[in-house]
């Protein structure tokens, strides 16, 4: 018996693995076909998912900023909060877990968004939709330069991915809103008997001025929609899907059926080298 040595491999040159390929192409050919067939059913039969996105930008409040930032030792005396120390809480109030759970509980869409998991929707909660939803369905990137947030919603369905991106920026501005006029109306209050208790000149016109930056707030926050971010693009149902990637799967499906066939050709044919040479 000849025994093996590593020059056995060159003895497949091309031009044999070549032959061999030709000897073999119906295998070949059919390898290849049965993975794109594979690719193919699997591109046009897997779930397409849609996303629509809407860009915003945070709304300017400069014009409430002047009073308080003037009196900001004050302020923090009185328990008034300072322009400028929240300007992340829009952010984090959409990306956080309570206000994904608000929005699928008001709008009865627990067994919509666990319809998505594959797994037996009795076992589920609420627990798991708000996973889903903010794992699967909704995402906030936020561009630190331009200060521009994107929020993207991912569905099944175009129309009702559009519908859920704009509706939640319109939430979330509604929430930034009345929390505003809620803490505003409070600080008046609050300053308006601190006004009347007091017969200091200096601190009175120090808490007139800070009322009037709570009067300016106040009055931004009743006719300003728009409290916490400004819509620059709202989310229209997109053309497309974003997945399945149908023509990328069929590639692959046949860059992965051509490599398999050949890997089985070239194996088929060393193992005959290594026959005739033992």
């Amino acid at each position: 018996m000849t025994q093996n040595t590593p020059d056995s491999l060159a003895e497949i040159d091309l031009w044999r693995l070549w032959e061999a390929i030709w000897t073999d192409r119906w295998l070949a050919a059919f390898i290849t076909g049965l993975f794109c067939l594979g690719g193919v059913s699997y591109a046009i039969l897997a779930q397409e998912w849609f996303e629509a996105e809407v860009v915003l930008a945070p709304s300017e409040k400069k014009s409430i900023g002047g009073a308080l930032a003037q009196f900001s030792d004050l302020a923090r005396l009185t328990g008034l909060e300072v322009p400028g120390a929240g300007e992340q809480e829009p952010v984090a109030i959409l990306q956080s877990r309570d206000f994904s759970k608000e929005f699928i509980e008001d709008q009865n869409l627990l067994s919509v968004i666990l319809s998505v998991s594959g797994d037996d929707a009795s076992k589920l909660d609420i627990r798991d939709a708000v996973q889903i939803f903010v794992s699967t369905v909704r995402s906030v990137v936020e561009d630190k330069k331009t200060g521009l947030v994107i929020l993207r919603v991912r569905w099944k369905d175009p129309d009702t991915a559009a519908i859920w991106a704009n509706l939640l920026v319109k939430r979330l501005n509604e929430r930034m809103r009345e929390r505003a006029l809620t803490d505003s109306e409070r600080n008046v209050s609050f300053l308006q008997r601190e006004m009347s208790s007091t017969s200091v000149i200096s601190l009175q016109q120090s808490l007139g001025r800070v009322l009037e930056g709570e009067l300016q707030k106040l009055m931004l926050a009743r006719g300003n929609e728009e409290f916490a971010f400004k819509v620059i693009d709202s989310a229209v149902p997109p053309k497309g899907p974003i997945q399945p990637k149908r023509g990328l799967i069929v590639v692959l499906s046949f860059l992965a059926g051509l490599f398999l066939a050949f890997f089985i050709i070239f194996v088929k044919t060393f193992s005959r080298v290594r026959v005739r040479r033992e």
